[in-house]
């Protein structure tokens, strides 16, 4: 009888840990393709994207895949099934990084499935439905602040107004597309059937601490969360610091500290809720003088849109108090917000078992930071599995995973091909 091995005996297979060797292989290398000399600088159509897209194009071809870049800037590799009218699997990430970013934030969900493509093709086995892998060309929106432009144009919902957004030089995005090669507005014909596509999968470093609390080299994503920010404008009243008395006075900062509070106090009352103020405008800003106004931002994040509309109101009833008992005005205005989006139940419920098949015990998460499953899930059912990462820390030079987290994962993705392939889902004709 054949049992599961343990994670430690699947590490210790020379298939498995070759893998995991030559994911950071290729991991370390994608990284040199980097502006600056500090972490990974890769920006959106910049002379970075085009050398790292280059060279994907030239290890997709050599793993059998058919590859090129497309008018949105996503490199596209396709590995064609020998099934008459196969439906496609989408795996992939993005290229793009943050400024002084790291060397695995979104390229891991490039690489990791390229080697295990490449790996599928060396054992000469097929699978009965297409795979699509992707690196999108723009996911952070770090140049021209428009995020999730590569998988946007893959689930049709591209805005061909963020074409006239322009980057810190005065560029527009069109003007960069066409000077990278592309043509922009052929855009809208990237849209992929909803009727072919099988799924959208990514694999993804954390970018938190829970997997390594968790003593698990990865997880199984349920949701990526969904972000409401609002501006708060607090206005009290000017003073002289050294003779207005405290219990007349209406300063502004100190009622505003009291709500940075209130919204520390309330996210910590509910699991996966999170609310950060990340700054603080004060005026008229001077040691002497009882400040006046406060201007600052608020981000709340959950997995679910419930609880997050719930947490808002709750917090912001605690600001009308607060703001009501120091006698100060409160204006309040939402500057974006966008849905939680769901993974689906089919793709998670495949993930692990993929997970338990490798030997290690499965365990579900939500994700506070966007992907591009926030866009693809508008064409197809998403799923994500997330990797490790040291200390949880990401968008930093010092992001960092191991090779056999990566092996890890790797061998996940295998026995989920492997499992999708006997799944109803692919035996329809597309």
């Amino acid at each position: 009888m054949n049992t599961i091995p343990t994670a430690t005996e699947t590490l210790m297979d020379p298939d498995g840990l070759a893998l995991g060797r030559r994911i950071m292989a290729l991991l370390r290398h994608a990284a040199t393709f980097s502006s600056g000399d500090r972490g990974v600088t890769r920006l959106f159509l910049s002379p970075e994207h085009r050398a790292v897209a280059d060279w994907l194009i030239e290890r997709m071809t050599d793993a059998g895949l058919v590859a090129a870049l497309d008018d949105a800037g996503n490199v596209v590799g396709r590995l064609r099934s020998a099934r008459h009218n196969a439906k496609t699997l989408i795996v992939g990430s993005h290229q793009d990084t943050v400024r002084q970013g790291g060397a695995f934030d979104g390229i891991l969900g490039v690489i990791l499935p390229l080697a295990c493509l490449e790996d599928l093709t060396r054992r000469g086995l097929e699978l009965p439905f297409n795979v699509e892998l992707v690196a999108f060309g723009d996911e952070e929106g770090c140049r021209f602040q428009q995020t999730l432009t590569g998988s946007k144009a893959l689930a049709g919902t591209f805005d061909p107004t963020a074409l006239q957004a322009s980057d810190a030089e005065g560029i527009t995005m069109e003007h960069a597309l066409r000077d990278f090669g592309m043509s922009p507005e052929r855009i809208p014909a990237l849209a992929r059937p909803a009727e072919q596509v099988i799924a959208f999968l990514e694999v993804h470093i954390e970018q938190g601490p829970v997997l390594e609390s968790a003593g698990l080299p990865v997880g199984v994503v349920t949701a990526i969360s969904g972000i409401e920010r609002h501006l708060i404008q607090v206005t009290g009243k000017a003073g002289h610091a050294g003779t207005t008395p405290m219990l007349v006075r209406r300063d502004a900062l100190t009622g505003a500290a009291e709500l940075v509070v209130a919204l520390e106090t309330r996210c910590r009352r509910t699991e996966g809720l999170v609310g950060v103020v990340g700054d603080l405008s004060v005026s008229p800003g001077a040691v002497n003088v009882i400040p006046e106004s406060v201007a600052f931002p608020i981000e709340v994040r959950a997995p679910s849109d419930v609880v997050r509309a719930e947490a808002c109101n709750d917090i912001f009833a605690a600001f009308r108090d607060i703001a009501g008992e120091r006698r100060l005005d409160l204006k309040v205005e939402k500057t974006y917000e966008s849905p939680s989006t769901a993974c689906s139940d089919w793709v998670m419920d495949l993930l692990d078992r993929a997970v338990s098949e490798v030997g290690v015990t499965p365990l579900r998460l939500p994700s506070g930071a966007g992907h591009d499953g926030m866009a693809m899930k508008a064409l197809c059912d998403i799923g994500m599995l997330f990797v490790r990462c040291k200390d949880g820390l990401s968008h930093h030079p010092d992001e960092d995973i191991t090779a056999e987290d990566a092996a890890v994962a790797a061998m996940v993705l295998r026995h989920f091909l492997e499992a999708l392939s006997k799944d109803s889902r692919i035996a329809g004709t597309a």
